[in-house]
């Protein structure tokens, strides 16, 4: 082997390294890869029919007209599909009641409005909305008759005893709207079939378990069915499930053997995509004349929607483990029931029921400060859990892997000058002004089991990672190119990943519950680990040495003194016969770590309009080790956005008769860049994670869990001379305005 002499010298850390996203080049300059960009040749164009109504039955379909209308190809109803399985249903709560499949077309009735119950093929997309305006159906609504069921109870010690005969217990209730998860780029599929294999493109954050339920209803061997994920625009958990859309558009594909695309018109994100949210919790909450917390008793309704998306039970499974989050509480009663409902499938968005247990905990702190006098930061540092006492069990089962809480409150009271700015608030207060500050602590699970990855050692001396977690936007590719290159001493540029593509791995699970990082970067690392063991063995054989004389060097591996170069190295083994050089890791994570942090939010109310205006946002969050500061901060960031129209706009409203009142952005509210804080301090605190091999903890949903109970206890705190009234989430200006005049919503 030839080499270049050269000493090794101190590799650059690129875990860690405040790197620009790649992927921005090409998405800001319309280089980017969308489904809808993609068009095949006699690509044909799919529109549904979709239900006028909330329930009922059908009792006549007629799809003539539209079978006859110009350009159409194929005109579906239930009755023409062959539907060998059902989409699957992941059952986290155990005892939960019965799973509630999702129907590719309704029939003999419909659950829900906008449910698809015909579908036309034409040969271009307008021509298939016209038919499917032909399309008449017969239905026979019905009323929805279906009731909460109790699925779930986490019990330790005697809450109820204990609650009775406290001497303070403090209620609080919160109802939370649904809300649509907004990706910018509404779904969209498109699906070919070649007689052998069914090529499917989506835009999803879940291919792998896109590919095993297309495979599954339709009656495919697994290997038969691709899935690519190219660029997607946005998720937010809306599009970590199979769709009857998705579906429809294979059977339509495999049916005609003809390209099939469908792409959501934002109307139909607004009727028949998943939503978020939605639950309704109250809770008492016992504490002794010092502010110490004794006992909790909690009511959790969660909706469903009309179907079941895969994740369904994760957000109702998350708000009752959750309590009571990161203080002190012996004793829990929390009981959770799962309601189905005549609409639109509620499943997973950024943070999952995280956002509900962290709003209800967070009031009652509140509230129980007010109803003894003590200041809000002062009762919950009286009641955390000790950083000492991590790894540390909840009443509920859970294992805090790590965390410093009373830290995160430290450096929140130091960063604000938090006694100036009570002393500033009561000025404010005295010369008129309604103004409040509002507290809010959290610990968010993020995400177990286990993710894949592969790496190899191409042909010119660069590296090929492919990773099962998927990327829609978070900046995954960046992530993964540092990981891979300092673990293998070269450098990002060098580094080619792919996600996203289902034939590149054998199985993966993808982008959701914030563990791609924890636990695919895991995998990632384990896999570089591999290869490089594998290379400096070959380079080893090859040189006549014994493995130890081969080290990792800057840029290639050390032979003793000898730097050969990756390229160098790639060129040897090639003409060894020994390339590919490849190694796959499917990393399982010891545990579940969980990230924290401490936000405080600063509010002002107008008087005379009751439109709030958040004046700061400070935030001390704790995601473990970080590999990357810059899309830490966007996605803090972008959170935050999310949590301010969940705390103050955002809200999906049905009538009484079951029919969409926010169909459209027009009625949707979502934040602006003008509805962002005036003022954003982040502040970095890192207890790397036990539980997994880079010590990362989730970041991608803090924004959603800890910015929302911050506001609405600056709103409260704000409100609280003038009204005792509990709002509930959205806060709108309408809502805070009859508050303050002492008004009935």
């Amino acid at each position: 082997m030839d080499g270049k002499p050269e000493m090794q010298t101190e590799a650059r850390c690129w875990i860690g390294a405040a790197m620009r996203r790649r992927e921005d080049i090409a998405l800001t300059t319309g280089r980017g890869r969308f489904v809808d960009d993609i068009q095949p040749e006699g690509c044909l164009y799919l529109e549904f029919f979709r239900s006028p109504v909330a329930c009922g039955t059908i009792t006549e379909l007629m799809l003539d007209d539209a079978r006859e209308a110009e350009g159409v190809v194929a005109v579906f109803g239930r009755d023409d599909l062959e539907i060998c399985g059902e989409a699957a249903i992941n059952r986290l709560i155990e005892g939960a009641p019965a799973q509630i499949p999702l129907s590719v077309l309704a029939g003999p009735r419909v659950s829900h409005l906008g449910q698809p119950i015909a579908a036309v093929v034409a040969t271009s997309r307008l021509l298939a909305r016209d038919a499917a305006e032909l399309i008449q159906a017969g239905i026979e609504e019905e009323e929805s008759t279906a009731d909460p069921i109790p699925t779930v109870r986490w019990q330790q010690g005697k809450a109820e005893a204990i609650l009775s005969a406290a001497p303070l217990r403090v209620p609080a209730r919160m109802d939370h709207a649904l809300v649509a998860p907004m990706a910018l780029e509404p779904r969209a599929a498109l699906a070919q079939y070649d007689g052998a294999r069914l090529e499917v493109f989506l835009s999803t954050q879940t291919p792998f378990r896109a590919r095993d339920d297309i495979a599954r209803v339709l009656g495919l061997d697994m290997d038969r069915v691709h899935v690519t994920a190219p660029d997607v625009g946005g998720a937010f958990g809306g599009k970590a499930s199979i769709y009857p859309e998705d579906l429809m558009v294979c059977f339509a594909a495999r049916a005609l053997s003809a390209p099939v695309k469908w792409s959501a018109q934002r109307s139909d994100e607004f009727l028949a995509a998943t939503q978020g949210r939605g639950a309704a919790t109250a809770a008492k909450l016992a504490l002794d004349d010092e502010g110490r917390m004794l006992a909790l008793t909690a009511d959790l309704e969660f909706q469903t929607g009309a179907w079941m998306p895969y994740s369904a039970y994760a957000p109702p499974r998350n708000a009752g483990r959750m309590l009571p989050g990161p203080y002190l509480v012996p004793d829990v009663d929390i009981r959770l029931s799962v309601r189905p409902t005549a609409q639109a499938p509620v499943g997973i968005y950024r943070g999952a029921g995280r956002p509900e247990a962290v709003m209800l905990m967070e009031r009652l702190a509140d509230k129980a400060a007010r109803a003894l006098d003590l200041d809000p930061l002062e009762l919950r540092r009286r009641n955390l859990i000790p950083a000492s006492a991590m790894p540390y069990r909840t009443p509920t089962g859970e294992i805090y892997d790590s965390g410093d809480l009373a830290g995160l409150l430290d450096r929140l009271e130091e960063v604000t000058d938090y006694a100036a700015l009570r002393a500033r608030q009561a000025e404010r207060r005295a010369a008129g002004e309604i103004c409040g500050l509002g507290l809010a602590l959290y610990i968010e699970p993020c995400g177990m089991g286990w993710e894949t990855a592969k790496v190899e050692l191409c042909p010119d001396g660069s590296f090929r990672a492919d990773t099962g977690s998927s990327a829609q936007g978070q900046g995954r590719e960046t992530a993964v190119a540092q990981i891979v290159a300092e673990t293998l001493f070269t450098t990002p540029d060098r580094v080619q990943v792919g996600e996203g593509d289902t034939d590149h791995l054998p199985n993966a699970i993808g982008a959701l519950a914030s563990r791609s990082t924890a636990i695919g970067g895991s995998a990632m690392l384990l896999a570089c680990g591999k290869l490089l063991v594998t290379l400096r063995q070959a380079a080893a054989d090859l040189a006549g040495i014994e493995l130890e004389q081969v080290q990792p060097g800057v840029g290639g591996l050390l032979l003793g003194n000898r730097l050969v170069d990756w390229p160098r190295l790639a060129a040897d083994l090639a003409q060894a016969g020994r390339l590919p050089a490849a190694a796959e890791e499917t990393y399982t994570a010891k545990g579940e770590a969980w990230a924290s942090g401490a936000v405080l939010a600063e509010v002002a109310i107008d008087p005379d309009t009751g439109v709030p205006t958040v004046e700061g946002i400070t935030w001390v969050d704790d995601a473990g080790r970080i590999v990357n500061p810059l899309l830490v901060e966007g996605q803090l960031l972008g959170g935050m956005a999310q949590g301010l129209g969940h705390a103050l706009m955002e809200r999906v409203v049905y009538d009484a008769e079951g029919q969409l009142l926010t169909g459209s952005l027009m009625d949707y509210a979502v934040p602006r860049a003008s509805d962002m804080p005036r003022q954003i301090r982040l502040e970095k605190r890192s207890t790397p994670s036990p539980a997994n091999e880079i010590g990362a903890k989730g970041v991608g949903e803090a924004g959603c869990i800890g910015i929302p109970p911050a506001v609405v206890n600056a709103i409260q705190d704000a409100l609280g001379p003038h009204s005792g009234r509990e709002l509930h989430p959205p806060l709108t200006s309408e809502r805070i305005w009859r508050a303050l005049h002492s008004l009935e919503d």
